[in-house]
């Protein structure tokens, strides 16, 4: 049978984006098409522009920290339309570079919504049907709001991304990384910074030690952080946005910000219908390469509810390539990913929990919290966290969190080290680089305890 292309690719993210590229280079026919802007979640309304509100929300900390060492400076207000602007041109410049590059390799793109109609069939919004040996859903997954009352009324994380302005007051629902990062970006930014999380702890899945070492810091950094709370309704005034809590609480904000949790973007996509097998929560179930119930069509990304990270992604799309068109079946490699998340300062983990290593194995836990020099000489509180998880029978380290300024700079670092299989010895005859506050991975000598 003859068909108009060997790949369709449907969604521009970078998982998808990356799969078609690489098809594309290798000779295959390829289409991609793209409902929205190319770049998907990371690009456009994710890591990037997370990111770089990041960065610019640390700089108030950044002054009062020179003011102490001796410089005459002093913070002005922050200019959001400023930010804004240049963030989106920012934005412009990577959507380009990702039309760019995908069309360089061979690819056609197509700016319409594509739905699946057959095993081998997709319909574009524009009604033309075109046909493929293989599809490959990567449409990602979008933000999450339960229905309550008031509930038209919120926010979502695409949405911050957008405002024309700074609100003064902001509400943060929510206790995941999305949560936690967003609540510190507002409240470096200079707004009055609330918090609410339904469960007992923030950051539920990371390190129970490293939850709530973060929670005292967002604390200590003025962000009024409530658990064990969520919102029952939402009024809105003449003054603003009247959140009524489950606990009681009656609070009055210019804007809440949902981040309670991400759905797969598999609706009206027509694959049921065909018998893709699709998840409770959306996603497309697939076996290790990443291959449907419907043998022609294929899933990578967000779209799978596996690990929800863009790097992930892009391995899930090369491993896709190698599989489908290189002859080289390959499965995506999920296991010990390093992560990070954004708050100030930063969390970066890799591997097993304290209580989830406890939970399969004998273990030693070697762990420091401490002011690093540059707090200390300035009588600054704050502390960073260190964190390796040992097993004891391997001596291999099995999980290590690290709480500190750019975090994931050094999670990185360590993932790489703990990727290889090194065991605590190898990290003790690891010299230090002193003076560093880094250091201390490789100088906790004793256990803190064992399990």
């Amino acid at each position: 049978m003859s068909f108009d292309y060997d790949l369709f690719v449907i969604g521009g993210g970078s998982g998808g984006v990356r799969a078609g590229r690489l098809a594309a280079a290798g000779g295959a026919r390829v289409a991609l098409a793209e409902e929205y802007r190319m770049g998907g979640t990371c690009v456009i309304r994710g890591c990037v522009p997370k990111k770089l509100m990041v960065f610019a929300s640390g700089f108030a900390e950044a002054v009062e920290d020179a003011q102490r060492y001796g410089w005459q400076v002093r913070a002005g207000a922050f200019d959001w339309p400023t930010f804004r602007k240049r963030l989106h041109g920012e934005l412009d410049r990577l959507e380009a570079i990702y039309e760019r590059n995908l069309q360089a390799a061979g690819a056609e793109l197509i700016h319409e919504r594509a739905s699946v109609a057959g095993p081998n069939t997709v319909r574009l919004a524009s009604g033309r049907e075109v046909t493929a040996r293989t599809i490959l859903v990567a449409t990602g997954g979008a933000p999450f709001v339960p229905e309550f009352e008031g509930s038209e009324l919120v926010w979502t994380s695409n949405d911050v991304f957008l405002m024309k302005q700074l609100p003064e007051r902001v509400l943060v629902v929510g206790g995941g990384y999305i949560a936690c990062e967003f609540a510190c970006i507002f409240n470096g930014l200079g707004v009055k910074t609330s918090q609410y999380y339904r469960g007992a702890q923030i950051l539920r899945g990371f390190d129970g030690e490293a939850q709530g070492h973060m929670s005292e810091l967002i604390r200590g950094r003025g962000v009024d952080l409530h658990v064990g709370t969520h919102v029952q309704r939402i009024v809105k005034q003449d003054d603003g946005l009247h959140v009524y809590g489950s606990d009681g609480r009656h609070d009055v904000f210019d804007a809440v910000v949902y981040a309670t949790g991400r759905k797969a973007n598999t609706a009206g996509l027509g694959l049921e219908a065909l018998g893709v097998e699709i998840g409770r929560h959306g996603q497309v179930i697939v076996d290790d390469y990443s291959q449907s119930s419907v043998a022609s069509i294929y899933a990578i990304g967000d779209v799978t509810d596996r690990v929800n990270l863009t790097p992930v992604a892009i391995r899930e799309g090369v491993a896709f390539v190698e599989t489908v068109f290189n002859g080289n079946p390959t499965k995506p490699d999920h296991d010990l990913i390093p992560s990070a998340v954004f708050t100030q300062p930063e969390y970066g983990a890799i591997g097993l929990s304290e209580e989830d290593a406890a939970d399969e194995r004998p273990i030693e836990v070697y762990c420091a919290a401490f002011r690093p020099m540059q707090n200390a000489f300035i009588d600054k509180d704050e502390r960073v966290l260190f964190k390796l998880i040992v097993c004891a029978e391997t001596r291999k380290v099995i999980g290590a969190h690290v709480i500190a300024p750019n975090a994931g700079e050094l999670i990185q670092l360590i993932g790489v080290a703990v990727k290889m299989g090194a065991t605590k010895e190898d990290f003790d005859r690891t010299v230090a680089v002193h003076p560093t506050m880094s250091e201390e991975i490789v100088l906790m000598k004793e256990p803190t305890r064992t399990a």
